[in-house]
């Protein structure tokens, strides 16, 4: 039963995040696209603090075992994030004269964030109008991003087989977490894919076959963690750190932006609704 409840979780992050992600690039609920950067923050870090650490702090691996690992976590996203920096611009500078539409205007290239600033600057554009007529992503620049998005779901999917493992409730709490930061993330993939020349399903179809690659993560991680369940609480203390570093290193920077009164509170009040909106979650769950 519980492969079920994560075939379920996984699909619904991997796929449902990307279909969502579309109607906030495609669709009629673009405007909202900055609202669901504040929502994705509040959810990530509620899933940290409210639900996942304080699991993995009930096991009776001492604290300050846990702490190190956190630790050790958030370094190693970070690093991670540094990798893919490099190999981001490493890409672009060997792409010669074909223009890069991530290009700032003094035409060097900026950085592709996985879901985070590229998800919303892309958007925008699109809906000011400022097109990407100024060049095409090469094909195996396209590629490169799938097989990227890919592995980031993986991982994804690992985590959640994790919080399920644990418990039921932890594991749909996980899943919407994931789902909700991962749609910026989806955003900036299918506006890149547009601009190498695919049509909006093939973006989409593109996407959505790296977002079911959460479900293999899941399958993987349901067999991983239960031969290794002693170590279960480390596992959760590594979805933390990587939830609590996409929250406050890619989301939560990008709201730091000089705002009116009105948007301001905008801004807050979607973040206060991620936080409830799992914990609301959780008390459906935990009720059930």
């Amino acid at each position: 039963m519980t492969l079920f409840w994560i075939l379920m979780g996984t699909l619904a992050a991997g796929i449902g995040s990307v279909w969502i992600a579309a109607l906030l690039s495609f669709g009629a609920l673009a405007r909202y696209t900055q609202h669901m950067l504040s929502l994705a923050a509040g959810a990530l870090l509620a899933t940290a603090f409210m639900h996942l650490l304080p699991e993995a702090f009930e096991s009776q691996v001492s604290a300050h075992d846990l702490f190190i690992a956190l630790l050790v976590g958030l370094v190693f996203f970070f690093l991670l994030d540094k990798a893919e920096l490099w190999h981001h611009g490493h890409e672009h500078h060997h792409a010669g004269a074909v223009a890069d539409p991530h290009a700032g205007a003094s035409g060097a290239p900026a950085r592709h964030e996985h879901g985070t600033h590229a998800g919303h600057r892309h958007a925008a554009g699109e809906a000011h109008g400022h097109g990407h007529g100024h060049g095409l992503v090469p094909v195996a620049g396209n590629w490169a991003i799938l097989a990227g998005d890919s592995v980031h779901c993986f991982g994804d999917g690992m985590l959640i087989a994790s919080a399920f493992i644990a418990d039921t409730r932890l594991g749909v709490i996980a899943s919407l977490a994931v789902l909700a930061h991962e749609v910026p993330h989806h955003m900036g993939d299918l506006i890149v894919l547009r601009a190498g020349a695919s049509n909006r399903r093939a973006a989409l179809l593109k996407v959505s076959m790296a977002g079911a690659v959460t479900a293999i993560g899941g399958v993987a991680g349901f067999w991983l963690v239960e031969q290794l369940q002693d170590y279960l609480p480390f596992f959760l203390v590594a979805a933390s750190s990587s939830f609590v570093y996409v929250a406050l290193a890619d989301l939560i920077p990008q709201l730091q932006t000089r705002l009116s009164a009105r948007q301001t509170a905008a801004q807050i009040s979607w973040l206060l609704a991620g936080i409830g909106l799992v914990t609301m979650v959780s008390g459906l769950a935990h009720a059930r």
